[in-house]
């Protein structure tokens, strides 16, 4: 018996270790993969579920069910004014009441959102929704020709704006296309704009009848979300109901629970702030203490405040945080994860040390992208990982890329090729049926220039992400840098041909050339913008600064400027950038005069030596 009986447990000790070894050495994300995987399975059968009842459940119908189940829990918190699912879902029910009773809008229709983070923000998006009407989400930063342009690319019936833009609206009404109501969330409103929270104070907060926003299909578009992608001026990403959903479910894909306080300060115009904040919290069935406006010396003091346990960032947010003087008590908070995208490796590092045991969940994705990662493991410095089980459901790679000719790498044959591990590469997806592509609104060329076609076999078509990433040994994605005519700066993609074009109306610059470059210790890259003067003209620093303040975001506004006599360019007489970008902004290795902006003076400044040292020196806060 006791013979029989070691060797039972000799047995069973080899077959752990071989498990462990298998488990542990070959493969240590194999259970992280599988679990996450069979989440993200469960959530596809849920919603093919409701299909086959011939229920096609939405966000909005997620939140209508929140409201009846739970109408006095919480939704959002803002400035301390507590906004349950209950009083959210009356006051939307109110702004579709005002719009039925006092508008011509019908289902389809377009309407602007351009709105600060605000809780009338969510009141409007899904008061609409309830309408059945598309919204579009208007950057809070744009100007006048920018504006025209967004609100032209997505025709519009309606522009709704909040009471601290309207004179950013103001400025346009004249040029606005004919058959545009403006609709302003301010009882005093200039003329030509009709005063929206009048209209609320007496509008009927009674339901909608769901047949006013029901759908037959998750492939029909519920928001345009302007991103400037990769090149050329903002454009209105087509989200559909589906992509909606698949946005919804980021927090919850991370471990969100229901019990959950979300603490969100990114704007509502983005993806992130919509989709993954708001949208995520309805998912769930959570909280969210919404802020205006992120402030690092606030931010540790609101979530101790509200008891948050998850928040959202981008990389600079959580930079900003780990350069805030050290108190007592940092590690003294309930937050458990934060999810976002953009944290450098260091910056990761640290901001653990410092804040304690949150687990950081790096994601990768483009608002109008049909491929994303998440990264469910913590891996520092990654933005996600892919594995047996993400190759099945989408077709991706990293493809070899010309920097310097700013085009894939082709072979004699046409073909494009992938790269190794370890190198990096341009991320491709392979657009298909089941994962489209959906491109913008409006001019097609724009979504067709995001396209690649015969990469590997004639025929096929890839989304270009613009982005390069390297793949590493575990299947791990790191992001390298970003391709083509837009860089990111603030955590904000800045479009270089819109501050060229913004640039060159001055009547004594000739040409412009706008690229990123790289400054130690700030994640993405400064503005810089190389300048050649009409003959016989001459540079008005004054008139420069006075043009990119007034007509672009502060974040696009070029902190460098180069005076050139010549432009280089391509092969394909683009603007070479490459070498500008590596030259970056150093006065003793570049002859040509530059000069830096300076907020106080209200104009651009020679670029000395001291000036560039104590910028290196970060003495000066860009």
């Amino acid at each position: 018996m006791v013979p029989m009986l070691l060797s039972w447990l000799t047995g069973l000790g080899t077959g752990m270790f071989f498990l462990y070894f298998w488990q542990t050495l070959l493969f240590p994300f194999f259970w992280a993969d599988f679990w996450y995987t069979l989440k993200l399975v469960r959530y596809g059968i849920r919603l093919k579920m409701y299909s086959l009842r011939g229920e096609l459940v939405t966000m909005l119908d997620r939140f209508l069910s929140h409201a009846k189940q739970q109408p006095q829990k919480p939704f959002i918190i803002y400035e301390g004014d507590i906004y349950t699912y209950q009083d959210v879902d009356k006051r939307s029910s109110k702004v579709a009441h005002v719009f039925l009773n006092h508008s011509t809008l019908k289902r389809g229709d377009t309407v602007a959102l351009m709105m600060s983070n605000e809780p009338d923000f969510i009141h409007v998006w899904l008061g609409l929704a309830k309408l059945g009407c598309v919204v579009a989400f208007l950057n809070t930063n744009i100007r006048t020709n920018s504006l025209l342009y967004c609100i032209h690319s997505c025709k519009p019936k309606a522009l709704v704006v909040g009471a601290d833009l309207l004179g950013t609206v103001e400025e346009i009404l004249p040029k606005l296309p004919e058959g545009i109501s403006v609709w302003g969330m301010k009882d005093s409103v200039p003329q030509g704009i009709i005063s929206l929270k009048e209209k609320l104070s007496t509008a009927s907060d009674r339901s909608v009848p769901r047949s006013y926003h029901a759908i037959s299909n998750l492939k029909s578009v519920h928001l345009y979300i302007f991103t400037s992608g990769t090149t050329g001026l903002p454009k209105a990403a087509v989200i559909t109901q589906l992509k909606v959903l698949h946005g919804c479910a980021g927090l919850w894909a991370f471990g969100g629970t229901s019990a959950d306080i979300l603490y969100l300060t990114l704007p509502l115009y983005h993806s992130s702030g919509s989709l993954l904040g708001i949208g995520g919290c309805i998912e769930l069935g959570a909280t969210c203490v919404l802020k205006k406006k992120f402030s690092a010396s606030q931010f540790w003091n609101d979530c101790k405040k509200y008891n948050v346990t998850i928040f959202l960032y981008i990389g600079e947010l959580c930079r900003y945080l780990c350069k805030q003087p050290k108190r007592e008590g940092e590690k003294d908070h309930q937050v458990r994860l934060a999810v976002g995208n953009g944290v450098r490796s260091d910056v990761w590092k640290e901001f653990l040390d410092r804040f304690g045991n949150i687990k950081m969940c790096e994601l990768y994705g483009a608002t109008e992208g049909n491929i994303s990662f998440l990264n469910y493991t913590g891996k520092v410095g990654s933005v996600g990982r892919t594995n047996f089980f993400h190759k099945l459901l989408y077709s991706f790679d990293l493809i070899k890329y010309d920097i310097q000719k700013d085009e894939p790498v082709r072979n004699e044959q046409g073909w494009c090729s992938s790269v190794k591990k370890g190198e990096p590469g341009l991320l491709i997806s392979r657009v298909t049926e089941k994962n489209p592509f959906l491109g913008y609104a409006g001019d097609k060329k724009h979504t067709e220039k995001k396209l690649l076609f015969d990469v590997f076999k004639k025929g096929d078509a890839y989304f270009n992400t613009g982005d390069l990433l390297v793949q590493d040994q575990e299947n791990f994605f790191y992001f390298w840098d970003r391709i083509g005519d837009t860089f990111r700066w603030k955590g904000e993609n800045v479009a270089t041909t819109e501050v060229a074009d913004v640039i060159g109306i001055l009547d004594f610059i000739q040409e412009t050339n706008v690229y990123g470059v790289a400054v130690p210790d700030y994640e993405g890259k400064a503005g810089m913008a190389s300048i050649i003067l009409k003959p016989n003209k001459f540079l008005d620093l004054e008139k420069v600064y006075l043009q990119v303040v007034t007509f672009l975001p502060g974040y696009a506004c070029p902190l460098f400027l180069r005076i050139q006599e010549k432009m280089e360019t391509t092969e394909t007489f683009k603007l070479q950038k490459f070498h500008l970008t590596e030259e970056g902004f150093n006065p003793s290795r570049i002859s040509d005069p530059l000069y830096f902006m300076d907020n106080l003076k209200k104009s651009y400044v020679p670029l000395t030596k001291e000036l560039y040292d104590q910028i290196m020196l970060k003495e000066i806060r860009l």
